[in-house]
């Protein structure tokens, strides 16, 4: 009989084509559908909670899968991990209801968007922050961040290329804080407090929705445009009138919620 299971994933993206199966290049869908296949004896199709782009990180995508196999689901996490490369790790499989979906099923995402605001980055840490060497006004960014939360139409903050209909989203966290250390455990740090973590949770996100916002919270930090000018970017709808799209190397999917 058929089951649907539900898999946690934690991925570093640096050197993936991001989360879809693409013509080229090595995606988190690909490994994954080829791996369950070896258990399944047939295709499968692995469906995720967001389609993360090339370079971008995640500490807990979701994923479902129908499978006829019969393999526990620890034995079918220890052995599609033996097969996964080490920067994919399942940290969890787990039986669904039958309706389970990873992306329709979803209530919320939460993302987080790492800057090192320093002269020096270290290189533990160079594929996973933003590295910004002019001091930001972090008053400013934590202005700005708050008039995210809310329903709005998020078109300032939406790259062309998606197929998906209408730009109004419901965002119930958006907030940015300093944090103390290295990414990396046991680096000495001096105690400083030059790591910036923006973390955002919504109903959904547009392509490119979080980067569009880290680039214009930088510009703002850097005092080039007004923390208010975040709120009426809301308004206007005008991609142009916003910020430069941060790189993706700084954006982890945190979590995906439920019901």
């Amino acid at each position: 009989m058929s089951r649907t299971l539900k898999l946690t994933i934690s991925y570093d993206g640096t050197r993936f084509v991001g989360w879809q199966r693409q013509a080229h290049g090595v995606s988190i869908q690909g490994l994954l559908e080829d791996t369950l296949a070896r258990f399944e004896g047939g295709a499968v199709s692995v469906q995720g909670a967001g389609r993360t782009d090339a370079g971008v990180h995640a500490l807990g995508q979701v994923a479902s899968v129908q499978v006829t196999c019969e393999h526990t689901t620890d034995a079918l996490a220890r052995g599609v991990n033996a097969c996964l490369p080490p920067d994919v790790r399942v940290t969890n499989v787990e039986e669904a209801a039958p309706d389970f979906h990873a992306r329709f099923s979803a209530r919320s995402k939460t993302y987080r968007y790492l800057f090192r605001n320093a002269p020096i980055v270290s290189p533990f840490e160079r594929a996973f922050v933003w590295h910004v060497q002019e001091p930001l006004d972090l008053p400013a960014m934590r202005a700005a961040v708050d008039a995210l939360v809310g329903t709005h139409d998020f078109s300032s903050f939406r790259s062309t290329g998606s197929d998906v209909i209408g730009a109004v989203r419901t965002v119930v966290q958006s907030e940015i804080h300093q944090h103390a250390g290295m990414l990396v455990p046991f680096v000495p740090t001096g105690g400083d407090h030059t790591l910036l973590v923006y973390e955002i949770g919504a109903t959904g996100f547009l392509r490119h929705m979080v980067r569009a916002i880290a680039g214009t919270l930088v510009e703002i930090g850097r005092g080039r445009r007004a923390a208010a000018s975040m709120a009426t970017l809301l308004t206007r709808g005008s991609r142009a009138e916003a910020g430069a799209t941060a790189p993706p190397h700084g954006l982890f999917l945190v979590r995906v919620d439920y019901d």
